[in-house]
């Protein structure tokens, strides 16, 4: 099982970035996936989450407008479109599985596996 993360890097307050996350050895239309991120010395944050089918979305209240999550189950891969980017969004980025929805996301290890993490730093 493999979640590999792409698409992070350095840009300046108000760019954007497209994060990837290629997904391989399980059945990823099965799985509803989610972006949380981490900044140095702060909680894990939910940022967006996404249904199996791609039907539903959803996005933390600091990313809502901004961001857009979305997914190809054709080409096992996970997208986070991030516009209007603000130095506060400066974090490690990961995508992960669930089978299912859950509601508390204070650790990866609520999540079935996780991606290895996308680093975006935003300068002012």
């Amino acid at each position: 099982v493999q979640l590999q993360a792409s698409g992070g890097g350095l840009v300046q307050s108000g760019g954007s970035l497209r994060l990837s996350c290629v997904a391989s050895g399980f059945t990823f239309s099965s799985y509803w996936m989610y972006w949380v991120r981490q900044a140095p010395g702060k909680e894990i944050e939910w940022v967006s989450a996404i249904n199996s089918a791609g039907m539903s979305t959803y996005y933390a209240d600091s990313v809502d407008g901004r961001f857009t999550i979305s997914r190809d189950n054709a080409k096992n891969t996970l997208y986070l479109q991030m516009n209007s980017l603000k130095p506060e969004d400066t974090a490690m980025y990961y995508c992960a599985r669930t089978p299912a929805p859950i509601r508390v996301v204070d650790s990866l290890t609520r999540f079935t596996s996780w991606g290895q993490g996308a680093q975006v730093t935003v300068s002012s």
